[in-house]
Order: structure tokens, then sequence, then C-alpha cells
């Protein structure tokens, strides 16, 4: 009996030792993968920002510019992408609506993002554009991969539309969260203007005529949650001006945008909440699981062998038979 369990046990010690790297480098790169309904949005603010006004085309100081930022999963669109593709592919479409103290719009700004659901590499199909334009993304956008290393990405800046360098600078503790934080800096670039203008009548085209032209930087900062490749916070130190032409009236340049964007208190909270909760899972298929079974797989092959050890063992001698003495006879 003690033979046949202990076999029962050796088999399920190779079992649970074989699952254990299967869960972390088989099932893991499968299974985890950004939802293609997925939708979430942010609001960052710039407090004691400088902000054109297009009517005096000068540029003054005003209390906030606001940013919301919304990402909406297309499922439709993934699906399709996917036959030709060839893999599970994720659709943002995304907007970035900039309004001043009034309310009024500044600009928006529509883009869509196709990426990889599995690895956030960027997947090259119809469709992908910045305002409009066709773009062709390398590198990252908004969401670093699952297990996020030490090192930089490339990253994609959607003003310039250009891919660049985003430099790991070091390990931080954010709000009890440990993070990655990364750094970019775009230097002055020169950008098209936004389809959709601020003031009524004047178009992209009509701006070109003048010889005016749109030029930006940034410094663009994010703390990311490295389990599941997550920002739990994002800042730029964001500067756009018009250089040049007749709509600035002899000026050779005049400040457009300048403000430091953070992250508004209320998102940072619900974010890091969020970040927390799906940390969990990612760590349960890449090292709870796979751990768990590990040492589950160790102890069973331990039980096994202790009970094959004593199946083994030669039974204990029987006892000799003591015999009463005998009376000599006479």
């Amino acid at each position: 009996m003690r033979r046949k369990a202990s076999l029962i046990l050796l088999a399920l010690a190779v079992f649970f030792a074989a699952l254990s790297p299967l869960m972390r480098w088989y099932a893991f790169p499968r299974l985890a993968k950004i939802p293609a309904d997925q939708y979430q949005d942010m609001v960052l603010e710039a407090k004691d920002a400088t902000l054109l006004d297009y009517g005096t085309m000068k540029a003054k100081k005003v209390a906030k510019v606001t940013i919301v930022q919304t990402l909406k999963g297309n499922v439709e669109a993934s699906e399709k992408i996917e036959k030709t593709a060839g893999r599970d592919v994720v659709v943002w479409d995304g907007l970035s609506y900039v309004q001043g103290p009034d309310g009024k719009m500044v600009s928006k700004i529509p883009e869509r993002y196709i990426f990889d659901a599995h690895t956030q590499e960027p997947v090259h199909a119809t469709g992908e554009m910045v305002d409009g334009d066709p773009v062709k993304r390398e590198g990252i956008e908004f969401k670093w991969p699952f297990l996020t290393e030490k090192r930089d990405y490339e990253y994609f800046d959607a003003q310039a539309r250009i891919t660049a360098p985003i430099h790991y600078e070091g390990e931080q503790d954010f709000r009890g969260v440990n993070v990655y934080y990364f750094e970019q800096t775009i230097p002055w670039t020169k950008v098209p203007f936004p389809q959709i203008m601020p003031v009524e009548g004047i178009t992209p085209e009509s701006v070109a005529k003048t010889g005016t032209t749109r030029w930006y930087t940034t410094v663009r900062k994010f703390w990311v949650e490295p389990t599941t490749g997550a920002p739990v916070y994002g800042e730029e130190i964001h500067k756009e001006e018009l250089r040049g032409g007749t709509l600035l009236g002899g000026r050779e340049k005049v400040t457009a945008f300048a403000g430091h964007v953070k992250m508004r208190e209320d998102y940072i909270r619900s974010t890091v909440d969020l970040v927390k909760s799906q940390r969990l899972l990612v760590l349960l298929m890449t090292s709870y699981l796979p751990w768990g079974f590990l040492i589950l797989g160790a102890g069973l092959l331990s039980l096994s062998l202790y009970l094959e050890a004593r199946s083994r063992r030669p039974g204990d001698p029987t006892p000799t038979e003591t015999r009463e003495p005998e009376p000599v006879g006479a």
C-alpha cells in the first residue's frame, strides 16, 4: 500500500514540477494581454500656464489649462485586422482634448493606435494615424510591456510624429508602489497645426499661407509599475510656439502654450488602485503559482521518497518463543 501511494505522489510531483515553468514561460505570454474593448480616460492639468489668445495673437497667463485624454478599444477594427495580422491585436481610438480656463477648446487631436495585445509592439495596418495623418509608429505609446525592464525604450511622440528614446532613470517608490522612472526629451521640433483650430474660419492651410509655423518641445516623465507595464503617474513640461510669417505681425515668435502638465489628484488615486489590483493578477501567473507549484512538487517528491523507503524497510524480527525448563529426570 505504501509503495502504491509513493508512486502516485511521485507522479504528482513530476506534474507540478513540469507545470511551474509551463505557467511562467508558456501560459503567461499567451494569457496576459490587453482587452480589446478596454476604455480609459485621464484628466491632466497645467496650472498657471501660458496660453495664446488668438483674438489678439498675444500670449497671456491663465489659471489653468485642462487636457482630457481618452482611449477607447475598437473591437470591430481589431477583429478585422487580426484576420490578416495572425495575432491578437488591440485598436485604441484616442482623443486628446485641450481646453482653456473658460472651457473653450484649444485643440482637439484624435489618433488611432494599433498594437500587439501581448507585447504592446506596434502593428502597422490601414487606419493608423494621428490627427488624420497616416503614421507608422515604432516603439511603444501609452503603455510599457508586461514585466518592464530596467532599460531605455523607444517611445512614439504623437505631436512630432517621431520615435525617440525614453530613458530609464532609476527605481522609486510612488505612493507605496515600486515603480521605474522614465524620462524623454523632445527638442524643439517643427510640427503640423491641428486639423481643428480654436478659431472658426482659420484652417491649417490658411495659416500655412501666412508663412507662420508651429514648433514644440517637451520633457515627458512617466512612473511605471514594472509588473503590469502600466504608468501610475505622468507629467510633461510642455511648450509650443508660433514662429515667423505675417500672422505674428512682424514678431519672430509667440508662445502658443507653455505649462507643467500633471495628472489630476483623483485620477492619480484611481490609477494607483487599479494598477495594484492588476499587478496581483500578473504576479499570480509569473511568480506565486510557478513558485508554489515548484515547492509543492518538491514536497510531494520528498514524501514519495519517504514512503518508498518505508515500504522497502525489512520487517521487524519475530521474537523467539521462550520455553519453560523441563525437570531433569531422576
